[in-house]
């Protein structure tokens, strides 16, 4: 790590381009960007279980409509496309290159490093995928933004479950996205509850909306843009209903971009959307207060399956289980599902956090925003030191805000 052991053109060329995409960021705030993609970025990877670029692979290339130029301190002037704030469709036929323009920006929330091939792709720091995500637990959280009146009476204002269903899971994603303070919502259809996106006009019909307990993201993606000035990226490949709400759409076609919203906006004249207006748009409302770690059943073992001592649990242990997720104690948390998780320190982070959270600050008063806050500061001030516990860290990474607050809402806590 020392200067004079490495590279002192690489040390250079590292330095410009983290300077060139710090610039990039600044430059995306000021013209209400949530994303941008350089031409002659290198988009698709060598492999699902790679993260070289692919050998000869087309070259991107912005429509022209959409293309914006940057000036930047060392590459110079820079051209791409710019990703407007509000709702941006992405569509095209299977295998054109939707998903990977998608997972491009899902990767561009972190800087690349030389020879990516997406070092000039950029998007918004706290963008968040929000998915589909079957059998997670859900602890506390308002849902009645898209989820109401349930058969069974539950209150879905403060909603949780052990099991919880593909749409339930991610109604819970968007509203614990909201929670962690992000802008952008990325989302595919591939990977989303369909009942949760969208209801046809058929379905509609058949259905009265008394007996249909889900409001559609459909019907929320305006408001949340609108009133909450969240934005929504989608790839959309079999209902043409989120054309009518799309600010922009942008058709892949062998890899290649193209700007269709005047032709869609034509074709919307034609294909009418059913009016089926939401309940009015309420920000969500958190109860979440995480719990202190108590003994389940009157049992001598605590909650994590640890035997007491002296009205104390023994200290916890987390085994990191790669990029997956960990264990604490005997708690498994799952993390296959949080996308944007790149490296398994950043997961051994999260354990080491959540230990540390358990410990000495969940207490049966503080939410878990001001936990998570309180987590933050310290990484901010302190770095990752403050987790070591008085020897010298190491194979720990800095994960985002965003991660945080998915690792916290997966750990079925007391």
């Amino acid at each position: 790590f020392y200067y004079r052991n490495l590279n002192a053109a690489e040390v250079k060329q590292t330095i410009d381009l983290c300077e060139d995409q710090d610039t990039i960021r600044k430059e995306m705030e000021k013209r209400k960007l949530v994303a941008f993609v350089a031409d002659g970025a290198i988009l698709p990877r060598e492999s699902g279980v790679s993260s070289h670029p692919m050998k000869n692979a087309k070259a991107f290339t912005s429509p022209e409509s959409l293309r914006v130029t940057v000036e930047l301190p060392h590459k110079g002037t820079i051209t791409g496309m710019g990703i407007k704030k509000g709702i941006t469709l992405i569509v095209g036929g299977g295998y054109h290159g939707k998903s990977t323009l998608l997972k491009a920006l899902e990767m561009g929330v972190y800087p690349h490093i030389a020879g990516d091939g997406r070092e000039y792709v950029i998007t918004e720091s706290d963008a968040v995928k929000i998915r589909a995500e079957d059998g997670r637990s859900i602890k506390d959280t308002d849902i009645s933004m898209f989820i109401n009146d349930l058969p069974n009476g539950k209150d879905t204002r403060c909603f949780s479950t052990e099991d919880a269903s593909g749409s339930t899971s991610q109604a819970a994603g968007i509203i614990e996205g909201m929670e962690s303070g992000s802008c952008v919502f990325l989302l595919d259809e591939d990977t989303s509850a369909t009942n949760f996106m969208v209801r046809d006009a058929f379905m509609q019909r058949l259905i009265a909306p008394d007996k249909e307990p889900i409001t559609p993201f459909l019907e929320r993606a305006r408001d949340l843009y609108a009133q909450a000035g969240i934005s929504t990226v989608l790839v959309a490949g079999s209902s043409g209903a989120f054309f009518h709400i799309a600010d922009t759409v942008i058709q892949m076609d062998n890899y290649m971009p193209v700007d269709i919203t005047a032709k869609v906006r034509e074709l919307c004249r034609d294909y009418p959307l059913n009016e089926n207006t939401a309940a009015g748009f309420k920000a969500p409302q958190s109860h979440r207060i995480m719990s202190k770690n108590t003994p389940l059943n009157g049992s001598k073992k605590d909650y994590y399956g640890h035997f007491k001592v002296q009205d104390k649990p023994e200290r916890l242990k987390v085994k990191v289980h790669g990029r997956d997720g960990f264990s604490i104690g005997k708690q498994e948390v799952d993390l296959r599902y949080v996308e944007q998780l790149i490296d398994s320190e950043q997961t051994g982070a999260l354990g080491a956090l959540l230990k540390y959270a358990v410990e000495k600050l969940i207490d049966g008063k503080r939410t878990l925003p001001e936990i998570v806050e309180l987590l933050c500061n310290k990484l901010e001030k302190e770095g990752l030191s403050f987790l070591s516990e008085g020897y010298t860290s190491c194979g720990y990474a800095v994960p985002r805000r965003q991660e945080i607050y998915a690792c916290f809402n997966r750990y079925r806590r007391p």
